[in-house]
């Protein structure tokens, strides 16, 4: 179990490869579809000054979409088997037990006992990868100053409020500042070319994206949903 408890907030090195988040920089550089980042409400460069691209269900990008939901589900693995209950205390799972094969309900001894095979088809059954953004924050004037979270009610298929947990790649490094700042845990991660960040989406962990000095920032970022009830359940609630 990880000895920060109460913090929920895990850094995992090497999620993707310096080539490939080179590439990514330069696909995205290369691309004529970045547009102004956006909060929920729409576009406020004093709350948020980035430039985006929305990579989700683009053909051309489908291959970035995927290395980067395959290097997010690695962490995410790695995320459920420190916080067990992340994945046991919303809904009573029942399993086939990996000994006898008998169903039995999930419980926290049971991780143990279950390797990575065996774990990320539960996992993908309750959760499921949000829209990818790719983004730039350009040194001395980009940044996300304005502290928030990421679960809030939104849209009328209530998409915002099935967000479980945030995810960060950072794709470069070298400049200096432009921390992801954490409010109530009072901790800053730095940028590393290829870690993954990933901490809940809601209030608790409301955060900031600090303005990047002496280069330019670059993340690919998303979320982590829960299924929709129709989905986990069958036919809706």
């Amino acid at each position: 179990m990880d000895a920060r408890v109460g913090d929920f907030i895990e850094v995992y090195p090497d999620a993707l490869s310096p080539a490939q988040c080179a590439a990514l920089i330069e696909r995205f550089e290369a691309s004529s579809l970045k547009a102004p980042g956006a909060v929920g409400g729409g576009v406020y460069t004093e709350l948020k000054h980035s430039s985006d691209i929305s990579i989700g269900g683009r053909p051309e990008w489908q291959d970035a979409e995927a290395a980067l939901n395959q290097a997010m589900l690695g962490g995410l693995l790695r995320y459920i088997r420190t916080y067990r209950y992340a994945l046991i205390a919303p809904l009573m799972l029942q399993i086939a037990d990996p000994e006898t094969g008998a169903p039995k309900r999930l419980e926290a001894e049971d991780f143990d006992r279950l390797d990575d095979a065996r774990l990320a088809p539960i996992v993908q059954h309750i959760f499921r990868p949000g829209a990818i953004n790719l983004q730039r924050y350009t040194a001395g004037e980009g940044g996300y100053p304005y502290w928030h979270c990421e679960l809030y009610p939104r849209d009328p298929q209530a998409e915002t409020l099935h967000r479980t947990l945030l995810w960060t790649i950072y794709l470069n490094d070298g400049f200096d500042a432009g921390e992801t700042e954490f409010l109530y845990q009072a901790r800053k991660i730095a940028p590393r070319t290829g870690s993954l960040l990933i901490a809940p989406a809601a209030f608790t962990h409301t955060h900031r994206g600090n303005r990047p000095e002496g280069g330019d920032k670059y993340i690919a970022t998303s979320w982590v949903l829960f299924q929709r009830a129709e989905r986990l359940y069958g036919g809706g609630g």
